[in-house]
C-alpha cells in the first residue's frame, strides 16, 4: 500500500516530526494539539473526513510519567480515551490506523526481553493509561500497535539520551542506573519502520519496535562518551534502580522483544548503530 495521504497528531512531538521524510510519496496532513483536540470525537470525525487520509498516525500522548499520577483523567483521556476515537474515525475513513505503546505496560520483574505474548502488569497511572489506548486502538480493524521504548533523536524534546550528551559535553559526573536494563528506540528508525509495515501490508496486531541489542544506562552512556571522543574523560556514578525513589514504578527489566517485527520482514539496525547515526544527524 502506497498511502495518498497521512494524517498525523501529535505533530509537535519526537516520532510526527520524521513522518513526512519517511513518507516522502504521500501528502501529510500533522495537526497538533491546538488545531486538534484528539479527545473530541466530533472534532476527530470532522478532521478525519475533510482529509480522507489512508493512514491516520497518532503521535500525540501524556508522556509526563511521575505528572500522571496526579492527573489521572488527562492522562487517560489522552492515552487511554483518545486511541479509541481515532481509531473509530481512521475505521470510517477505511484508513490504518498506527498508534504507539510503550514497555512500560510491563512490571519488569524478569531477566529477560518482553514479547508481545506476554501480559502486561503495568505499575503506573501512565502504564494503566497507555495499556487501555492500545485496546482502544483495535476499534479500527486495520490497526498497527507499536511499542517503543527510551525514545532519541526528536527535534523538539529532549531525551535521556540528549542529557546524557549534555551532561558529557559539560564534563560533569553522570549519575547513571547501573542495573536497568533497555533496548533504545532511535525515531527515525521506528518511523521507517511504521513505514514498512503500511507499505507491505503486515499482519495488522501489536509489535515490538526498538532498535536490535540489548544495554542498560550505564553501557549506553560510555559508549556515547567513547562515539563523542570524551571516553577517556568521562566520569560516571553508577547508580542502583532500587536506591532512587520515583513517584511512579518503572520497570527495571524493560528491554523488549523485535523478533515479532522482524518476521513481518521489518530489521531494526542495532543500537549502537543508532546513536552513531544520530549523532551523526543522519
Amino acid at each position: 500500500m502506497n498511502p495518498r495521504r497521512v494524517l498525523v497528531t501529535g505533530a509537535g512531538g519526537q516520532l510526527a516530526h520524521h513522518i513526512p521524510r519517511v513518507f516522502a510519496g504521500s501528502e501529510v496532513v500533522a495537526l497538533d494539539r491546538r488545531a486538534l483536540d484528539i479527545t473530541d470525537p466530533a472534532a476527530v470525525a470532522r478532521v478525519a473526513a475533510d482529509v480522507a487520509p489512508d493512514v491516520v498516525v497518532n503521535c500525540a500522548a501524556f508522556n509526563d510519567v511521575d505528572g500522571a499520577q496526579q492527573q489521572q483523567p488527562v492522562a487517560f483521556d489522552i492515552n487511554g480515551l483518545a486511541p479509541g476515537i481515532l481509531a473509530r474515525a481512521a475505521h470510517a475513513a477505511g484508513a490504518v490506523f498506527v498508534h504507539y505503546s510503550t514497555d512500560f505496560v510491563f512490571a519488569g520483574r524478569e531477566d529477560r526481553a518482553w514479547t508481545e505474548a506476554d501480559p502486561p502488569e503495568p505499575q503506573s497511572v501512565y502504564a494503566q493509561s497507555k495499556l487501555v489506548g492500545e485496546w482502544m486502538a483495535r476499534d479500527c480493524h486495520r490497526h498497527y500497535v507499536l511499542r517503543v521504548e527510551s525514545l532519541f533523536g526528536g527535534v523538539y524534546v529532549r531525551s535521556s539520551v540528549d542529557k546524557l550528551i549534555a551532561g558529557l559535553e559539560r564534563g560533569e559526573p553522570l549519575r547513571v542506573f547501573a542495573d536497568r536494563t533497555l533496548t533504545p528506540s532511535y525515531v527515525a528508525d521506528v518511523v521507517e519502520a511504521t513505514c514498512r509495515l503500511v507499505e507491505t501490508g503486515a499482519p495488522a496486531g501489536l509489535y515490538h519496535c526498538v532498535n536490535s541489542g540489548v544495554t542498560n544506562w550505564l553501557e549506553l552512556a560510555e559508549e556515547l562518551a567513547r562515539l563523542t571522543g570524551r571516553g577517556e574523560t568521562a566520569r560516571f556514578e553508577p547508580v542502583a534502580f532500587a536506591s532512587v525513589a520515583l513517584k511512579a514504578k518503572r520497570p527495571q527489566y524493560c528491554a523488549l522483544s523485535n523478533a515479532k517485527l522482524r518476521a513481518a520482514g521489518v530489521e531494526m539496525p542495532e543500537w549502537r548503530d543508532a546513536l552513531r547515526r544520530y549523532l551523526r544527524g543522519s
